[in-house]
């Protein structure tokens, strides 16, 4: 499986960015896809799901009504739209393919480099 995050960088509290993730895999419609996130010293959390087909969506606590997580299917791409970014949002996004017909977050593995997204307050 490869994948490939792209789309951060640097950007004011307030502001919005949009990460993308192609997949090089032909069967990237046969997987839930996830965003996930590490800060410097922290764990890896959460962020938000979407099912094989994009009808259903789940998201952290944190994100919710802030970010949303859509898909292109023919396009093999996962996206995710951050708006009203907050300085606690500053960590390494990367997007993680899940085989399973799961939300678990352990079922969840981020594939390829992930993307920095820095927020300044």
């Amino acid at each position: 499986v490869q994948l490939q995050a792209s789309g951060g960088g640097m950007v004011q509290a307030g502001g919005s960015l949009r990460l993308s993730c192609a997949a090089s895999e032909r069967t990237f419609n046969n997987w839930r896809m996830g965003w996930f996130r590490q800060a410097p010293g922290k764990e890896r959390e959460f962020v938000a799901a979407i099912s094989r087909g994009g009808a259903a969506t789940s998201y952290s606590d944190s994100v919710k009504g802030r970010f949303a997580i859509s898909r292109d299917n023919a396009k093999n791409t996962l996206y995710l739209q951050m708006n009203s970014l907050k300085p606690e949002d500053t960590a390494v996004y990367c997007c993680a393919a899940n085989t399973k017909l799961t939300w678990a977050p352990e079922d969840y593995h981020c594939w390829g480099q992930g993307t920095q997204v820095t927020v300044s307050s």
